[in-house]
Parts: C-alpha cells; structure tokens; sequence
C-alpha cells in the first residue's frame, strides 16, 4: 500500500511524501519538491516493485561507495594487480570526480549517457569512456550481486562515440620482419623469432619456462605468464592456455639459446641475467627497439629515427601470416589464445577478405556496364 500526503518539515519547508512498503517489506519514504513529482516517481516505483527491480534509496549506495565494495572483490578474486590498478584509475581519475556522490538507484541510462558526455567533453578519448563505463556497469553488477541495486542502466547503452578512428591494428610488413629477423642477435633474436612465428603476447613470453617447448613435438605449450609486477601466476583467460606449433628456425634459436641461457629457480626461457623474470620494459628498450633501428625499420618522431613497432605487433604479424596460410577464424582463436571468436573478429577481419576475388568481382562489374 501506498501514499501520498503533504508535510510541514520542522525548517517550514513544504514537501510532499511519498510512503510505500519496498520489496523486502520494509516501509519506506521519500520527499518530493511537488506532487506531480512525487506521482510521478510512484508510478516508477511500483513497476518497479512489480517486477523485483527497486532498491530505496535510503540503502542504495552512492557510486564511491560501490566502487569501493568492486575493488574489493576485485581483490578478493585474486585478479592481477596491474588490472586492479587500471580499475581504480577509472575510479578516482574518472568516477568518483563526476559522479562519486551520486546514489546507485539515482543513476538511469540517460543519466549515464550524460556521464559519458561530460567524460568526452573533458578530453577523455572514446576508448577511455567505453572503458570507464563498463567498469561502472561492473560496479552496478557487484551491487546487484549484494543486493544494493537493481538495475544495470549501462546494459545496451548505446554510447554513440565517434568510429572514425581506424580500426585495423598496425602490422609489420614482410620486407620489415625480414630486416628485424636478419639483424635480431645475440639473447633478443630467440625472443624476438618466438613472438613472430608463434604469437605469444610479451607477458606469456615473459614467462615461458623450458619445460614448456616441446622440441620434439615441435609445440610450444602456453601455460603460464609473468605481470607487470614480474610475478609469475595464471593466464587471464582459459582460452589462453594452448599449444603453438613452432617452426625449425625458432626451435633451432631456442636449442642454441637454450646452452648459455641464466639458469634461475624458475627455469625461464628468457629470464634476466640473473634467471628472475624479465621485465617488459627491459626486452623493449634494450632488445626489440635497438633491433629495429638497426634494421631499419623507424619512422620519424619529433625530428628523430625511433623505433617504429611495439612488441605487440609482432604478435599481430604472426596472426597474418597464419590468416594468409589459409587458417580459418576459429583456428587463429585457438592458437592467439582469444577468449571468445568476436575478439577474432574484432581484430583481424578484415584479413579474411579475399582481395583476389574483391578485384575479380570489382573487374566484372565493369565488363557487365560498360562492356569492356
């Protein structure tokens, strides 16, 4: 049952009440400015209550406070801490400024579509709104989860940001990988030959141990990788454990490497000097980016020759050269470790075009309007 009746608070102030039981039988009450509103927000209510989708706001929790509950489950999950990092940059840099004080029942869709507004109308680049708004639909989620809210109003949200940017990643080309394959020596050429002809990402190269290159079955098996923090602990997704096939070159290299190698506790592949992890900074600054000026392969910045790829690229050059051996989608899913067949897709789609058969097609349309 429910009602609406006017009230004289003790300051002199005129509200008008809205009194109804919730969903768990809890009486509650809310004040309104006017009538019209405080009807108006009834109706809401109750289908609402109808439908087991209310929280009063009297125990909705501001978006600070959730976020803080997130985090903690975050922690508790055990997940990476470079990733937690990332999440609470989101909170304190983008969230909380914002909208920190805000009740998680207050929050509708288009109040988070103007959330993400206000983000782009800061500066934020499109890619950081899409990321600081899922990890506000993860805070949402962890309180429905608690019981605290209701509702996910960033579930198909349609944030409408810009899509001008080009989405294809960028992609050694074969001449490039050629010159960085020929200059690659020394401990960075066995590394830089496994990260192009068998994809692993720098954290899983970072954290290969011997006892995962199959030399007689020619495989390599990924089964561990090495954060931010050089701690060695579970891939990110169970797609991400597999075996890549690996060709004489790389194996060669490894068996070669393999002899003079640091020897450390962990039995890393490519360790430090002193066999402990590697850091990311490390292979790039001291080992890929060196190779590639000496190659050759650079581009101009601020007036000066650098190095012109990231690491990451040679994972994706590997995905190529498997797309143009004629692997299908769901064999490049398997072997980049994708955790679901879109985020192939997503990447390298437009490899799968046939480009000879573009051109043919392109040709006869031609002959058929024009005849020639």
């Amino acid at each position: 049952m429910a009602n609406i009746r006017k009230r004289a608070l003790p300051s002199g102030l005129i509200r008008w009440e809205v009194a109804y039981i919730d969903g768990g039988g809890e009486r509650r009450a809310k004040l309104f400015l006017t009538k019209g509103a405080a009807q108006a927000w009834l109706v809401d209510a109750q289908h609402d209550l109808k439908r087991g989708l209310h929280t009063a706001t009297s125990v909705s929790p501001t978006v600070k406070e959730a976020a803080a509950l997130w985090i903690r489950r975050c922690e508790e999950k055990e997940l990476e801490r470079s990733t937690v990092r990332s999440y609470e940059e989101h909170v304190d840099l983008h969230l909380v400024p914002l909208i920190g004080s805000k009740k998680l029942s207050d929050l509708t869709m288009p109040g988070v579509s103007e959330f993400a507004d206000r983000l782009r109308k800061a500066g934020r680049s499109p890619e950081m709104v899409r990321r600081v708004v899922r990890s506000l639909g993860a805070i949402f989620r962890e309180a429905r989860r608690r019981g605290l809210s209701a509702t996910d109003p960033t579930a198909g949200l349609d944030l409408n940001l810009s899509t001008r940017e080009d989405p294809r990643v960028v992609i050694p080309e074969k001449a490039e990988l050629q010159a960085i394959i020929a200059t690659a020596a020394g401990r960075w050429r066995p590394l830089i030959l496994t990260a192009i002809f068998c994809g692993l990402r720098g954290s899983e190269l970072r954290g290969l141990r011997w006892p995962d290159i199959g030399f007689n079955s020619h495989q390599i098996h990924v089964k561990q990788r090495a954060d931010a923090f050089h701690t060695i602990g579970r891939l990110r997704s169970k797609a991400a454990y597999r075996s890549i096939p690996c060709n004489p070159l790389v194996l060669n290299a490894l068996r070669e490497w393999k002899l003079i190698c640091p020897k450390g506790d962990q039995d890393l592949v490519f360790p430090t000097g002193s066999g402990k992890v590697e850091s990311h900074s490390n292979i790039v600054q001291r080992g890929f980016e060196p190779v590639q000026v000496a190659a050759g392969v650079v581009e101009l910045r601020d007036g000066a020759e650098v190095a012109k790829y990231s690491l990451h690229a040679l994972r994706h050059a590997c995905a190529s050269l498997w797309i143009e051996q004629g692997h299908n989608p769901k064999q490049i899913q398997t072997l980049m470790g994708h955790s679901t067949i879109q985020m192939t897709f997503d990447t390298y789609g437009h490899l799968f075009a046939d480009v000879d058969a573009d051109q043919r097609a392109a040709e006869e349309i031609l002959v058929r309007l024009l005849g020639k």
